[in-house]
């Protein structure tokens, strides 16, 4: 079983204390390993430093005068009497002085194992001729043994310096088995505070999907409540933003659905009825019902084709921006305009610039706003089209000389399915278009205001751009 699926059964925030738990243990061994090292080297070039000072030291005393006769010293075993009687040794050391004849004595504490070890004396007596120093183990206690050859006269003596390396490395130990504790309780106290630094780090996270299982089909309505300036609150902002866009999406889809239904039952209706009383021996009757049905057939495409621009109106790519010039969009849009219907066509205005817009967009939102003027004047009318910048927007409109639009209409003349009169012969799609395509370039569309007096006829639509919002 390999490591990452053994993880992989924890939650994130299981898997971040581990994983700090860990780095934070092999930092402290490392560093604890580090320490073990240095320090025993330390002690090891402490130990020889020692050695070769007490050897050092005796042989100054060698050079010296005995200080009873202020002769140089007569014997060999003399010189260790007296340098024993001089110095003291260090903690964890011995001095040994291995006379001509007779037992060994020793200066500082008793070391019981070593006096009756058998190997001491037979390294001593190893080294007795050369001199040097080598490690001696005895009962589990590691040694270092430096043995200096006397030669006096006749006599053959030795001096000995005694380290006990483990004694003088037992403080170290104590040390590592303190930084072992300390390492162990500071590993627990960091993995404590990391679980909880953890918690409260993924607590966003948590939201996020405790909001993402309480939205069921249809219903996206829940939220996070965002807090913060971090990566994670901007996460639950784009979650938030995400649902805003999916509760659009999912509103525009039963809007199609039910204005489909809504207006299709009609025709589906008319097709039916006069397809059930259609008497296929009455060539008249057939030539009729064909006609009627052709003509409900393409009612239906049309409104099938308006629903669809309205649907692909939620999608981003419903406007593809590209650098567009003003004028010549506007000089466009009235050229087309003019075989829609006999009207006084006017250019009133052109905005000389070059901006990011979807000129084919906006081209078919000014037709269509020409198309709604057509049907609501009559010959010898005048419809303007014009565009100007103004207050730093981008302004296109269309007017008219015709009727007007009804002041009780005005506020729902942009919603699907709204007809000016009874008398319109179109689905009431045509402004929701326009609008659909002002909002994709985060831009407005809206009626100017009746003059109070009524003394202006007709009705302005403008379409307001803001192209530096477009492009963000």
């Amino acid at each position: 079983m390999t490591l990452v699926p053994t993880l992989a059964r924890f939650s994130v925030r299981q898997r971040l204390t581990v994983t700090i738990a860990l780095l934070t243990s092999l930092a402290l061994v490392a560093v604890g390993l580090t320490l073990y090292v240095l320090e025993s080297q330390r002690i090891d070039r402490s130990i020889e430093t020692s050695l070769t000072q007490e050897i050092g030291e005796f042989r100054t005393l060698q050079e010296q005068d005995d200080p009873d006769t202020r002769q140089p010293f007569s014997s060999a075993d003399r010189l260790l009497q007296v340098f024993l009687e001089r110095n003291l040794p260090d903690a964890n050391e011995q001095l040994f002085a291995f006379p001509s004849t007779g037992t060994p004595t020793y200066q500082g504490e008793p070391d019981p194992a070593l006096q009756r070890s058998t190997a001491f004396p037979a390294l001593v007596d190893d080294l007795s001729a050369t001199g040097g120093s080598r490690t001696l183990h005895v009962a589990g206690t590691e040694y270092r043994v430096a043995v200096l050859p006397i030669t006096a006269g006749t006599e053959s003596a030795a001096f000995v310096v005694v380290h006990d390396v483990s004694g003088t490395r037992s403080d170290l130990h104590e040390l590592m088995t303190t930084y072992a504790l300390l390492a162990a309780l500071s590993v627990i106290a960091i993995a404590g505070v990391a679980s909880w630094i953890a918690g409260r780090l993924l607590r966003p996270v948590r939201r996020l999907r405790e909001t993402a299982q309480g939205i069921s089909d249809g219903d996206l309505g829940g939220r996070i409540e965002v807090t913060g300036h971090d990566d994670l609150s901007d996460l639950q902002r784009t979650f938030n933003d995400m649902l805003d866009r999916l509760e659009s999406a999912f509103v525009a889809q039963r809007q199609l659905l039910d204005d489909a239904g809504h207006e299709l039952r009609t025709p589906l209706t008319v097709l039916q009825g006069h397809l059930e009383v259609l008497d296929l021996d009455d060539p008249e009757d057939v030539a009729s019902t064909r006609a009627l049905l052709l003509d409900e057939i393409e009612r239906m495409t049309r409104l099938v084709n308006d629903l669809l621009m309205l649907a692909k109106a939620e999608r981003p790519d419903f406007v593809r921006l590209q650098p567009t010039d003003v004028e010549a969009l506007t000089h466009g849009a009235i050229d087309r305009a003019r075989a829609l219907a006999d009207r006084g066509w006017v250019l009133d205005a052109v905005a000389r610039a070059t901006l990011p817009l979807d000129g084919q967009r906006l081209t078919q939102a000014l037709l269509q706003l020409s198309a709604n003027a057509a049907r609501h004047t009559r010959p010898g009318d005048e419809i303007g089209i014009g565009s100007r910048l103004h207050e730093g927007r981008l302004e296109l409109w269309v007017r008219d000389t015709g009727t007007g639009v009804d002041p009780a209409l005005a506020p729902a003349v942009f919603e699907r399915f709204a007809r000016g009169d009874d008398s319109d012969e179109g689905f009431g799609l045509g402004l929701s278009i326009v609008a659909a395509i002002a909002e994709a370039h985060h831009g407005t569309v809206t009626l100017d205001a009746a003059p109070a007096d009524g003394a202006t006829a007709g009705a302005t639509f403008r379409i307001r751009l803001d192209p530096g919002a477009a492009t963000s």
